[in-house]
């Protein structure tokens, strides 16, 4: 029997004294290998000794072998001095002992019949019985040396502690390693290293222990652990409170969300019930305004389809508004034509005065035979009509009277008849804008109220231009109301075409979102609907522009009219004071919003489509390239702006300030200084702006000097001797804080004083 088969049946170590009996170095790694069997109390189990006397007799006496038989043994001192020789290099270690190892090759080299066939039982039986017959002698006479238990696979005969490092002889590792396929590696860098299997084990580092006596009492440890505790505890509590204060802020935020889906169901509702209202307010608006026009369409006129030849055209008809007052102008004219041809033969009937009373008289004698033969001869056969009889003087004069006062009458019903008919003429205007509007609104594919972005409501239609569509909307987001400019596309233009369309557009964009100021209209959103369709949201004003409210009123105060220029320049000055600077290019009076659809109101200024920006790469002292010439509205644009040449003309904010003067012009006097009642066109082939080096002003309505003096300074021909946007800005006339006289000298010297005077060449003289 091996000695792991009789070391695994101990529940304990050996005695002390059994230990230290045996000198060998055999032994003292024996004894360390055991004591690994230790209890974790450190003290050895109680009646350990008694369990070794228990052993089998066999077992006790390999066991004893095994301290004991190295230095008595004589024949195998061999291998006794090669276990001596190792056991001093492995003292150090010999705490990790590997017996366990040992004891299984030990086993393994007993009972070979698990090896070998049942033919070899009989020789292993005899050998056995040998071994027992030689037990009553003594141990140096034996057979067998104390190595010939210890035999270890590929070995040399010594004990299987000596070679296996400290690492592996631990009784834990004894049945893993001890397995055939591991083996020391003969070529291994480390004396100590093994392999098992193809995986090399390194040994671990030897660590040292010190110890160390304390100098902390019981009652300190005791208070450590008391403090430890409580902090333990508050701890606890703590977690505990943030656990408790979690679940509340989860039922909370439960609560919470519970609540926002309520507020967001209730919100939908609130927004499907103002797009319920909003629709119907929208529909009723549409009907009424379709009921007026129905009305005014009797009234006012109408468009009627006349067929020339192959094609067909619209052509208006007047309403009996206009009829009626044409019927009253004829009878006016033929009143008059009666008063005329009355006092024409009054004339007649005149009686002489005092100083030619003489004068009949003495010729009374051939006059009264000419009468006599006028008024018939006795052997006449023809009768002559009677001369009209001579009224006296105070009825003369009383006939006359009644003729001037007819005609004093006539001449006041045709005044309100040509005024009843202006009045007419500019309500007919926006009966046919409206007409137009409707017409377009029914054509539009956005008539139906749809929602665009799922934000704006479409109302109803503002106007139509080009290639857009203006719609009054309604921010279902934000809760107010919106301009929303729909730009449509033709489907049949090229994709060339196209993109420069929205590149102008996105251009339009960005011009616009950057500006901030309260006499602009603001630019909110921008969004795409499809490939060829999108929109841009504006601030939407009440009121109209103020193209509509001239068509209304023709024309207005200089005080309202001082005061729109006023706010139009302050716009200008700010859009030439960021960086960069930007031309307008398209001021007239349909791009000037009227907030509160009143003169005597704030304005805003809107479309920034043809703007221009006047950056350092484009822009030089003599100013910018015109790359877009003809576009615009040609009334009102400078002279400059239709020079053809082999280069493009020059343009500055210059532009703006012409502009600003013609729309100054129009307030005053309810017409355009240049190309009124002309056609673009018209203007373009006659060259009615190019021509145009000075402006008349009507004698009425009266316009003070002042203004015609900051008129003539906006419309100077040569941009050389026109102001600029930050001189019109100073003009004295348009300082607030001014005191202006009733002469005009005054003012006039003060202007010189404020602002540098034009050249001699550019002063116009009426």
């Amino acid at each position: 029997m091996s000695v792991q088969s009789s070391s695994g049946s101990l529940e304990g170590p050996p005695s002390w004294s059994q230990l230290s009996a045996s000198p060998t170095p055999g032994s003292t790694t024996a004894a360390r290998s055991l004591l690994n069997h230790t209890p974790p109390s450190g003290r050895p189990r109680e009646g350990a000794m008694d369990e070794l006397h228990s052993l089998d007799p066999r077992r006790q006496e390999l066991l004893e072998a095994r301290f004991t038989g190295v230095a008595s043994g004589s024949t195998g001192s061999t291998g006794s001095c090669s276990v001596g020789a190792k056991a001093s290099t492995n003292n150090e270690s010999s705490n990790h002992s590997f017996g366990s190892l040992g004891s299984l090759s030990d086993k393994e080299s007993e009972t070979p019949e698990k090896k070998q066939s049942e033919s070899s039982r009989g020789r292993k039986r005899k050998a056995e019985n040998q071994n027992e017959s030689s037990q009553g002698k003594s141990i140096g006479g034996r057979g067998h040396k104390i190595s010939d238990y210890f035999e270890y696979q590929g070995g040399n005969g010594s004990s299987p502690v000596r070679g296996i490092p400290p690492a592996i002889r631990s009784p834990q590792n004894s049945h893993s390693h001890s397995t055939p396929s591991s083996s020391v590696r003969p070529n291994s860098p480390s004396p100590t290293a093994l392999v098992f299997g193809d995986h090399p084990i390194v040994q671990p580092k030897q660590l040292s222990f010190k110890i160390t006596q304390t100098d902390l009492t019981m009652l300190k440890l005791a208070a450590l652990e008391s403090n430890k505790n409580q902090d333990l505890e508050k701890k606890e509590g703590r977690i505990d409170d943030l656990l408790r204060a979690n679940c509340d802020l989860r039922r909370q935020i439960d609560e919470q969300q519970k609540l926002l889906e309520k507020y967001k169901e209730r919100l939908n509702k609130c927004i499907s019930m103002s797009k319920k209202l909003l629709i119907e307010k929208s529909t009723q608006e549409k009907l009424s305004s379709r009921e007026k026009s129905m009305q005014d369409r009797l009234r006012l006129g109408h468009f009627t389809t006349v067929r020339h030849g192959a094609s067909f055209t619209e052509q208006w008809t007047d309403g009996f508004a206009f009829q009626n007052l044409v019927k009253q102008q004829e009878w006016v004219n033929q009143q008059r034509e009666d008063i005329e041809r009355q006092r024409k033969l009054l004339a007649k009937r005149k009686p002489p005065t005092a100083n030619n009373s003489q004068a009949p008289s003495i010729n009374s004698e051939p006059k009264q035979r000419k009468n006599k033969a006028v008024n018939g001869a006795e052997n006449d056969p023809f009768v002559r009509p009677n001369l009209p009889q001579l009224l006296t003087l105070a009825e003369y004069h009383e006939q006359e009277e009644i003729f001037k006062l007819r005609l004093g009458h006539l001449k006041k019903e045709e005044a309100e008849i040509q005024a009843e008919l202006e009045r007419l003429e500019r309500v007919r205007n926006l009966h046919i804008r409206e007409l137009k509007r409707i017409n377009n609104e029914d054509n539009s594919q956005f008539k139906d109220h749809p929602t665009l972005n799922e934000r704006y409501l479409l109302l109803h239609l503002l106007g139509r231009g080009g290639f857009s569509e203006v719609y009054k909307a309604f921010d279902l987001y934000e809760q107010r109301y919106a301009a929303v400019k729909i730009h449509q596309l033709n489907k049949s233009w090229r994709d060339e075409k196209k993109e420069n369309y929205h590149k102008h557009a996105c251009r339009e964009y960005r011009i616009h979102k950057e500006l901030d100021h309260p006499r602009i209209v603001k630019l909110y959103d921008y969004f795409s609907l499809d490939t060829d369709t999108f929109c841009t949201v504006l601030e939407y004003c009440e009121g109209n522009d103020l193209d509509f409210y001239l068509k209304q009123h023709k024309l207005m105060s200089e005080k309202e009219a001082r005061s729109i220029v006023m706010q139009i320049v302050n716009a200008l000055r700010y859009l030439n004071e960021i960086k960069p600077p930007i031309i307008h290019y398209d001021l007239k009076p349909g791009n000037i919003l009227l907030v509160d659809g009143t003169a005597c109101g704030e304005i805003k200024i809107t479309d920034f489509g043809l703007s221009k920006i006047m950056d350092d790469d484009s822009y030089g002292v003599d100013g910018m390239d015109l790359t877009s010439q003809g576009a615009g509205t040609y009334w009102y644009l400078p002279p400059e702006c239709f020079v053809v040449g082999k280069e493009p003309p020059k343009i500055s904010n210059k532009v703006d300030v012409w502009s600003v003067g013609v729309i100054f012009f129009q307030c005053l006097y309810g017409r355009k200084p240049f190309g009124h009642n002309q056609s673009q066109q018209d203007i373009l082939q006659e060259n009615t702006i190019l021509k145009a080096t000075d402006v008349q002003f009507p004698v009425k309505p009266v316009v003070s000097s002042e203004a015609k003096a900051f008129i003539r300074r906006c419309l100077a021909y040569r941009k050389e001797d026109r102001f600029d946007v930050h001189q019109l800005a100073n003009d004295p006339y348009l300082l607030p804080h001014m005191r202006r006289s009733n002469s005009s000298g005054n003012l006039h010297m003060v202007g010189l004083t404020a602002s540098p005077t034009p050249p001699s060449s550019s002063i116009i003289t009426y």
